[in-house]
């Protein structure tokens, strides 16, 4: 039942380790796993198809943000599915460590997307809003969840300066999805990511809890509900003018 799990917010040690530890990279490989399992990329890419606007999209490459964005697999995974429609993008990944491999370039590549990594941290990255127009797409998977309530209020007021789309699937906080997190090592999932998994689902997301920190006052329509039985998905768009 909605509200009876507190949302706690806790560090997660794949964000404390170096990116070539033997843990980290193990871990990174047990999320690619379990984003295949949740339909992450399915989730956001089907939100894109319905709320993109249409004078956007297949007419020009998408100016598009990944914040948090890691390896750049999952957003390979979305472009996989878009780039058979007409879609194409330049693809910007922010995230502390420039993580994408050559392979994972040349698969965007022959997508006609181009994509850039950027190591830097994304409040650092977002605030420049004045000098910089807004994107045409920004997206975050399984990220938003790794901020307290005010941090994340603030990350969302910076998301919404610079962005025309906003699309977010993160964990839902849940019993069912606490009980399947403690469940991964029946994957083979390692240390890191077993520890990781629970506080996630900790830290996750209920009912409107997004869409309560999302700037008031602005001219955005916003949808959230939980995705499956483990996913809360989140969507801001601009309001349709008459």
């Amino acid at each position: 039942m909605e509200g009876t799990m507190l949302r706690v917010v806790k560090p997660e040690r794949l964000d404390e380790l170096p990116p070539n530890d033997p843990l980290a990279v193990g871990s990174r490989t047990d999320i690619r796993r379990l984003n295949s399992i949740l339909g992450s990329a399915n989730v956001l890419a089907l939100a894109l198809r319905q709320h993109l606007p249409n004078t956007i999209g297949s007419s020009r490459p998408l100016r598009w943000v990944d914040l948090g964005g890691g390896d750049g697999t999952l957003l390979l995974q979305m472009a996989r599915q878009l780039a058979p429609l007409g879609f194409t993008a330049h693809a910007t990944i922010v995230d502390r460590h420039s993580l994408i491999s050559g392979e994972t370039r040349h698969a965007f590549a022959l997508l006609k997307w181009t994509v850039e990594s950027v190591a830097a941290d994304v409040f650092d990255w977002l605030k420049p809003a004045d000098s910089s127009p807004p994107v045409d797409v920004m997206i975050a998977n399984l990220f938003l969840h790794h901020f307290p309530g005010r941090r994340l209020a603030a990350l969302l007021r910076l998301v919404a300066a610079r962005t025309r789309l906003f699309v977010a699937c993160e964990p839902c906080r849940s019993p069912l999805a606490l009980t399947a997190a403690r469940m991964t090592f029946l994957l083979g999932c390692n240390s890191v990511t077993r520890h990781d998994a629970v506080v996630s689902v900790n830290a996750g997301f209920v009912g409107d809890e997004l869409s309560a920190l999302w700037p008031a006052g602005t001219n955005w329509e916003l949808l959230e509900q939980a995705t499956g039985f483990f996913c809360q998905s989140f969507i801001a768009k601009p309001k349709a003018t008459a």
